[in-house]
């Protein structure tokens, strides 16, 4: 891919994911729907994350894509989990979750590293869910537009304790409506 392709690719994307968040914060779309325009989004053009993330809009097309898809992915497992004709697909749905959450980890991973663990925090957030309480963290960029991430990934957690970005103090999330908004 030639450099001019390639930045009208990154362009395209960060134009589109930040007309989304846009969108969603101004109330003109659902979470649902929010989720459903970035999977689209991905889809029609059948996109793939790179394999070598050697700069920080890589790693951010990498850790949208990931994460579009583990929710994606959660939301059929979540459609079929209860029905009886379909239950089988619910463990292979689930695993595909549970996969596409961690390769999203790993993309959070491999921006701190190219941010050289700079201009960062990151803190536990107040949730509503009981399940996610005391377990959903949030990373912050705090140079860059719209680079809020979250996990609950222990593994993660450990290297930003050891990094000393991570402040033990639970906070309310930059984004608390999204986070607080069942979707499915």
């Amino acid at each position: 891919m030639d450099l001019k392709k390639k930045r009208w690719v990154f362009e395209d994307f960060f134009e589109h994911r930040s007309f989304l968040i846009s969108q969603y914060t101004k109330g003109e779309l659902t979470k649902r729907e929010f989720l459903q325009k970035n999977f689209d989004y991905f889809a029609l053009r059948n996109a793939r994350p790179y394999i070598k993330v050697d700069s920080y809009e890589k790693g951010m097309y990498n850790y949208q894509y990931y994460n579009v898809m583990a929710k994606y992915y959660r939301s059929l497992s979540k459609d079929v989990r209860n029905t009886k004709k379909h239950s089988k697909y619910y463990n292979y749905y689930l695993n595909l979750t549970n996969k596409y959450y961690e390769l999203k980890d790993n993309s959070v991973l491999n921006i701190l590293k190219i941010q050289d663990f700079r201009n960062m925090k990151a803190y536990y957030i107040k949730c509503q869910s009981k399940a996610l309480r005391n377990e959903l963290y949030e990373i912050v960029l705090e140079d860059k537009k719209e680079a809020i991430f979250h996990s609950k990934a222990d593994w993660l957690l450990k290297v930003l304790q050891e990094e000393n970005i991570f402040d033990d103090r639970v906070k309310t999330s930059i984004i608390d409506h999204y986070i607080n908004e069942k979707y499915y």
